[in-house]
Order: structure tokens, then C-alpha cells, then sequence
């Protein structure tokens, strides 16, 4: 099917773009505890509504939570009040990732929840078949949409690397050979539906903001740990994107020896040690197995094999002194660890938090270290959720 009119937001007001954020994020969320937690009037809050509610994004009406149950909300004594909830399908959103072997891609609704998620394998890094695998995956999802499924908002991308955002254009993103690419622009040319670009592990980080962990935060960390390592950072209020479209790049501070290469071209990343590719190799090395792969070192350190052990053990000593780092910089109160590299989050924890704690300075070690698993699928949503956040806030390509 061909995707549907893109839907306006009634949202006039900066008050009226914080109201409906609320309510998506916090929501079902009764009126009197938006105006609280906003610091609006029940009058600003309520004029900011009405128009949400007749267009059909949000209701006061009872409704269903994913579990079933019917969702009511009760202040203290008293009759129960009406909370305000979005309406999920009142629109659709796609949310793709980029890996260097497959891209992975999800349908979603309002709320970031996913309906149907398909795969597809990438024969090359080059741009031309990578653009148009995304095309076809975008156009299998958009035939997914069915008559209960909202009109399609937009598509977002979510690409490991130096991303600019604001104009679709992947900068820097040495897993796939690219500089340069105005993935963007290109993409809205095949499909004809507005297309977010951003950075995978600040993706990652929005989701997390709005719809996961972050949501009742005050600031919180992202780190991601696979075949890279990734930051994003939520600080005062804002998912941080650097005053040049860089922030958080945590597997690329300087921490490991000077003389291992990242595939960025510098010297002494962390990634050099502590990325899932910099493991295999490293037990490869000093094991004399070149033909093991990553599952096969991982069986190796739970068995107590001390070549394997060590090159967990260096890399979770890297990790940790880099958490510290970073905590130290910004101070977060919440790091949350998270990629296909948790799987082995046991094989390098203690020696981890004990770099960690020997690294963070006075209370900066009370941050809390979190693990949480994602699948590829989780930052597909990511991707998604940066197309909600835009479009809700009026931001490229959505701007009101």
C-alpha cells in the first residue's frame, strides 16, 4: 500500500508540544499531574489538549494497556480521574538499523511499540546497494501497514558513525566505507515519505529517554558494546548531540596501548581492546587458534581457558577506566550497558566495576551501572523513536 497523507499536530505552542510529550512518554497521565510536573495551569494544559483529542492522537477515554488490563488513574481519595493516553495507532512510523551484514527493520506506533520487524542480508557496504536494500525493506514494511495501522509519519536511519542529523548526511561511518553520504536526501527521493538520519547509539539513547529507562531520569548514559562502543548521553534535560554533531564517543578515547589500530585509523582506542572483534582477535593471538570465532572464545573463558580469560579481563579493564571517564565528565546518575556484547557482560563485569570504582572520582562512583539487553530490533525502534521525537517537536524534515 502507498503510505497515507502525513498527519498534522495541532501543537501551536511550545506549551502544547510539552503537553503532548508528557502524555506520550508519562502517559496515561491525568491533566492535574501534567500541570504539575510541567509547570503549566490546568487552563494551558487543557487548551492544549482539546485540539490533540479532536484530531484523534490523544483520548480521555478508559483504555487498554499492552497487558490488557484497562488503564484508570486515581489522585488520592476520591472518584477515579480520566487519564490522558496517546492513541497508538493513530499514526505509523519505520525504523531502520544499518550493520555492516544485514539491515534490520521495524514497524512501529505512536508509543515506539513495535508491530512487525523484518531482516534483510547486505551483500556489500556500498552505498548504492545499501540504499536500495533500504528502499525495498521500507517498502516490505510499508506493505505490513494494514487498515488499522496509522498513516505513515516517516522513516528514520540509524547509522554507526559521525552523523549529521539536521541535514541526513552520514559524515563518518568507518564500519561501512562510507563519508559523506546524504543518506537522507536520497532515501525521501525513492520513497517519498520524510526520512530521520541519526547516529545509531544516540537513537538508541532517545528511545531510552522517551520510552524506556530514562523516562523518570535526570540524566543517564547509554554505552553500547559489539562490534564498536557506543555513548549516548541524556544531560540537563536533552539528549546530547555535540555542537558538531559529536558527543559521547567513548570507544574512541585514547585508554588502550598506543600501538593497536581502531578501524578509524587512530591509535589506542578503546575499541582496540574492548570491541567484541577486538576480543576474538585478541584470544586468536594468544590461544594459536585463528579459526576460532566469537562464540567459540566466549566457551573458552567460561571454561577457564587463562588466553581467553585475559582478553576479556583486559577489555573489561579498559571498559571500566572509560566509564569512569565519562562519569567523571558529565556526572550521570544511571549508566546503562547495553548491544550484542552483554551477552558476554559476565566474562568482564567484575574486572570492570572494580576499573570503574578504582577510576571515578568521590561520589561519581555511586553512579549505578545497568545491564540491559537489546536485540538488533531494539535499534530499529531507536531509529523510530527519533522519528516521533521530531515529529512532535517540529524538527527536520517535520517543521510546523
Amino acid at each position: 500500500m502507498s503510505p497515507r497523507p502525513n498527519p498534522a499536530l495541532p501543537l501551536a505552542t511550545p506549551a502544547g508540544v510539552e503537553v503532548l510529550t508528557r502524555i506520550l512518554t508519562q502517559g496515561p497521565i491525568p491533566r492535574v499531574e501534567i500541570a504539575r510536573r510541567a509547570g503549566l495551569s490546568q487552563a494551558a494544559v487543557t487548551k492544549a489538549v482539546a485540539p490533540l483529542i479532536e484530531a484523534g492522537f490523544v483520548t480521555d477515554q478508559p483504555v487498554t494497556a499492552r497487558s490488557g488490563e484497562v488503564v484508570e488513574a486515581q489522585l488520592g481519595i476520591g472518584r477515579p480521574v480520566s487519564p490522558l493516553t496517546v492513541i497508538r495507532n493513530s499514526v505509523s512510523v519505520i525504523g531502520l538499523k544499518v550493520t555492516p551484514t544485514a539491515l534490520i527493520g521495524v514497524t512501529t506506533d505512536f508509543s515506539a511499540g513495535i508491530i512487525t520487524a523484518r531482516q534483510q542480508p547486505l551483500p556489500d557496504h556500498s552505498v548504492e546497494t545499501v540504499l536500495q536494500r533500504l528502499t525495498d525493506l521500507a517498502s516490505e514494511l510499508i506493505g505490513t501497514l494494514g487498515d488499522d495501522s496509522g498513516p505513515l509519519i516517516g522513516i528514520g536511519v540509524a547509522v554507526s558513525g559521525d552523523v549529521d542529523a539536521e541535514h541526513g548526511v552520514v559524515r563518518d561511518s568507518p564500519f561501512m566505507g562510507w563519508r559523506d553520504v546524504g543518506v537522507g536526501e536520497l532515501l525521501t527521493e525513492k520513497l517519498g515519505v520524510p526520512v530521520v538520519v541519526t547516529n545509531d547509539v544516540r537513537a538508541l539513547t532517545v528511545s531510552e529517554h522517551w520510552f524506556g529507562v530514562g523516562v523518570n531520569a535526570d540524566s543517564f548514559a547509554v554505552v553500547t558494546i559489539g562490534s564498536g562502543v557506543g555513548c549516548g548521553l541524556y544531560i540537563n534535560g536533552e539528549v546530547v548531540s555535540g555542537a558538531h554533531g559529536v558527543s559521547g564517543e567513548l570507544g574512541h578515547l585514547p585508554l588502550a596501548p598506543g600501538e593497536l589500530v581502531c578501524t578509524c585509523g587512530r591509535r589506542g582506542c578503546v575499541e582496540t581492546v574492548a570491541s567484541s572483534d577486538a576480543i576474538l582477535n585478541r584470544t586468536r593471538e594468544t590461544t594459536g587458534r585463528p579459526d576460532l570465532d566469537l562464540s567459540g572464545a566466549i566457551e573458552l573463558a567460561h571454561g577457564g581457558d587463562e588466553n581467553a580469560r585475559e582478553a576479556f579481563d583486559r577489555a573489561g579493564e579498559v571498559i571500566g577506566s572509560a566509564l569512569a571517564a565519562m562519569v567523571n565528565l558529565v556526572g550521570p546518575e544511571l549508566v546503562v550497558i547495553a548491544g550484542e556484547g552483554v551477552a558476554d557482560y559476565d566474562l568482564y563485569e567484575q574486572r570492570m566495576r572494580e576499573a570503574f570504582a578504582a577510576h571515578a572520582f568521590g561520589a561519581a562512583g555511586d553512579c549505578r551501572l545497568m545491564l540491559r539487553s537489546h536485540t538488533f530490533n531494539d535499534w530499529a525502534r531507536g531509529a523510530a523513536a527519533t522519528v516521533i521525537r521530531s515529529y512532535v517537536r517540529g524538527e527536520q524534515p517535520f517543521q510546523r
